[in-house]
């Protein structure tokens, strides 16, 4: 498994029209706040009577440019949107900066866009679908090794990849900022570009992985998937970490400093690849599922516990599955777990034994899943559309998902491949939200007992319900907007 698989997902990542097939389907109306925040003093804008008008309705007085700069990914970008528009609604500009492949997925939304690469353009043109062939055929063998086994062959390099993207970027990030003249940058990424911090305007850390990102003594390594209560393993895995990030680190820190970054932080816990913002740091993660932090998060820190934006389209089951009894499970693992075919056909295979009804998200290679009478699925899905109806979670462990499935009450099975999929798998786990199953070693009567134990948990179907009602009577989206305008 060579670094331009890596190379090639980071700054190419794939094609275009599965970027925009997934960022289409996916909703990004803001969901309407029971309540509206008022504004503190200080406040970027001033609005008109908040405490009477909806978030679309209170225009500020006195608008700013703001840019948002989401690393080009599913949730980090979908998450932007879903503030973005909250932004634009009350009156302010708001500027998406973009690869320049996605060129008009968010101007058709209504947004700004400036463009740029991560790295020079592919030699020859993909063939399309080739990529994610490609890309599971070099990877799959690494997502069936131990988190500690992938910290060299996977997350070094995907690291390594990302510090390229954010050297080659780094000159046109500039030339962007200096044209638009932001009031304020807003960035969700995992690495740090310095010309943000080097613009000299304050900025917004956005924060889309699991909270582990943010380290702490008391919480296991970022993406270790290592439980809490077991700190057995954790000084070897730190000490491996060093060994293969620390020259990586050394060298992007001094990339940093050497254009008007501040310098990053390696401490006990690991490496920072991107610093905590002065002025403010955002992360949607919910309270009952978040960590029990030795040393608390500092000042700027805000928790928004979900930024799930309203489904703008409706989903509905077919008739032969609405006519049918058995639950309703929604099965999706992310572009990379879907691309896997082997794995997604056993999956649905094993799902057709049950008496339950399935929806499948089939991802880029949908053409060569097979599904079967108890089940409906296509490429992409309106995920936002889909996860209120349904009962039951399969999912790969993402933020977006997992997160999506909290905002909504849903008990989850996850199979985590890589990143922090293992640690919100295990998160999951701890809390009783769900289950956490080996991605390829699992027993079929693992999965099919997990399926029908959590489906009859009354007590936890309760609890849920309960966070999903606490989560649902604030808007997170809303909640940023309003501390990004202060």
């Amino acid at each position: 498994m060579g670094e331009p698989v890596f190379e090639a997902l980071v700054t190419h990542g794939p094609t275009r029209a599965t970027f925009i097939d997934e960022l289409r389907g996916d909703d990004t109306v803001p969901e309407a706040p029971d309540s509206l925040l008022r504004l503190e003093s200080g406040a970027l804008s001033s609005r008109n009577d908040p405490a009477r008008c909806s978030s679309t309705e209170a225009l500020v007085t006195d608008p700013h440019t703001i840019v948002f700069f989401p690393e080009g990914a599913y949730g980090p970008t979908n998450n932007c949107v879903g503030i973005g528009n909250v932004l634009r609604e009350r009156g302010h500009r708001v500027v998406f900066v973009l690869e320049e492949s996605f060129a008009g997925t968010l101007e058709a939304k209504g947004f700004e866009e400036r463009l740029m690469r991560l790295g020079p353009p592919p030699a020859e043109p993909e063939v399309p679908g080739q990529f994610w062939i490609d890309f599971i055929r070099d990877t799959s063998p690494v997502f069936r090794k131990s988190t500690f086994e992938q910290l060299g062959e996977f997350i070094a390099p995907t690291w390594q990849a990302l510090i390229d993207g954010s050297k080659y970027v780094n000159p046109r990030l500039a030339e962007i900022f200096d044209e638009v003249a932001p009031d304020v940058i807003v960035e969700d990424n995992v690495v740090a570009f310095p010309a943000i911090a080097a613009s000299g305007r304050p900025w917004v850390r956005i924060v889309s992985c699991n909270p582990m990102e943010m380290k702490d003594p008391a919480i296991a390594p970022f993406s270790s998937g290592y439980p809490a209560a077991d700190r057995s393993g954790w000084s070897e895995f730190l000490h491996e970490v060093r060994r293969t990030h620390g020259d990586m680190w050394a060298d992007f820190d001094a990339f940093c400093r050497a254009n008007g970054e501040t310098g990053l932080s390696y401490g006990e816990l690991g490496p920072g690849f991107i610093a905590e913002s002065p002025y403010l740091n955002l992360y949607s993660y919910p309270a009952e599922a978040d960590y029990e932090r030795s040393l608390p998060l500092g000042p700027t820190w805000h928790r928004l516990d979900s930024t799930v934006r309203a489904p703008e389209s409706t989903w509905e089951l077919p008739a032969h599955l609405a006519e049918r009894d058995g639950a309703l499970i929604y099965l999706s693992l992310g572009s990379l777990g879907s691309a896997d075919v082997g794995l997604m056909q056993r999956l649905v295979d094993l799902l057709a034994t049950t008496e339950h009804r399935v929806i499948v998200s089939k991802g880029p290679l949908a053409h060569q899943i097979t599904l079967h009478d108890n089940q409906v699925g296509e490429a992409f899905l309106p995920q936002p559309a889909i996860l209120p109806q349904v009962d039951l979670v399969i999912t790969h462990g993402g933020n977006n998902t997992v997160t999506e499935s909290f905002h909504h009450g849903k008990p989850m099975i996850v199979l985590p491949l890589f990143w922090d999929q293992v640690d919100n798998a295990q998160r999951v786990e701890e809390v009783g939200f769900g289950r956490r199953l080996s991605t390829y070693g699992f027993r079929d009567e693992e999965l099919t007992d997990a399926i029908d134990e959590l489906l009859a948990d009354e007590p936890l179907a309760a609890r849920l319900a309960a966070m999903s009602a606490r989560i649902k009577a604030s808007s997170g989206t809303t909640r940023a907007a309003d501390q990004i305008e202060r």
